[in-house]
């Protein structure tokens, strides 16, 4: 089947440059490629290509030398020709956008697995003890930009419902404490505020027996 397939497109072929050479209506190379293409699209087109490329033969064949691949990228990828275009397709937004979304979860990992090193912790260490990054932090710090995207981003945390829950218990817990911490001060201050009046009232009551017995005598020397 794959042999008769494969003998088909080269007869498509052979006939459509036949018929450019006689100047008879010929097939342009338009339609020609068209036709192969219709013809690979069929159920038995995907066959035949897939049995000729399980073929071990062909495996061989296709198999790339390693050191063809490697002199390959060295004299493509890695030449200044190679970075420019690099660098041209990476200041693309949406090649960058793709190729991030693709390589989010081996980033992660990576990140991950690198701040458990040690030594990536120290080199960390070693970096933000750096002058010229202390500098670059504190100006980030207190640039304009920098606080209004903070304050937005707390505005935010605090209008999250789980926040506000989570205040709200810890205002009602400390509420419950303070208010459990007042009654005893309160009624001894009363009571020594009572206690205080009662005795003033005595003294009073002391003060008004003296007076009257005075004018008392100061009458009966008068009449006498």
């Amino acid at each position: 089947m794959k042999k008769l397939f494969m003998l088909g497109i080269a007869f498509t072929i052979i006939l459509s440059l036949s018929a450019c050479g006689g100047g008879e209506k010929a097939a342009s190379y338009d339609e020609t490629k068209q036709m192969v293409i219709d013809l690979l699209k069929t159920n038995e087109g995907k066959k035949a290509v897939q049995e000729f490329l399980s073929d071990e033969e062909i495996k061989k064949e296709l198999v790339l030398d390693q050191d063809v691949v490697k002199k390959t990228i060295d004299s493509k990828l890695l030449s200044d020709e190679g970075k420019q275009f690099w660098e041209k397709t990476f200041k693309d937004p949406a090649f960058a956008e793709v190729l991030a979304k693709s390589m989010h979860k081996q980033n992660e990992e990576l990140l991950k697995g690198l701040m458990q090193d040690p030594d990536y912790q120290a080199m960390m260490l070693e970096l933000l003890k750096d002058p010229s990054i202390q500098e670059q932090t504190l100006n980030l710090l207190n640039s304009q930009k920098f606080r209004e995207e903070t304050k937005k981003q707390m505005i935010e945390v605090m209008n999250s419902p789980l926040v506000q829950k989570e205040l709200q218990d810890i205002l009602l817990e400390a509420a419950k404490k303070i208010g459990e911490g007042e009654p005893s001060g309160g009624t001894q201050g009363g009571g020594a505020g009572g206690a205080g009046g009662g005795d003033s009232g005595t003294g009073g009551a002391d003060d008004t027996g003296s007076g009257g017995s005075g004018e008392g005598d100061g009458s009966n020397g008068g009449g006498a």
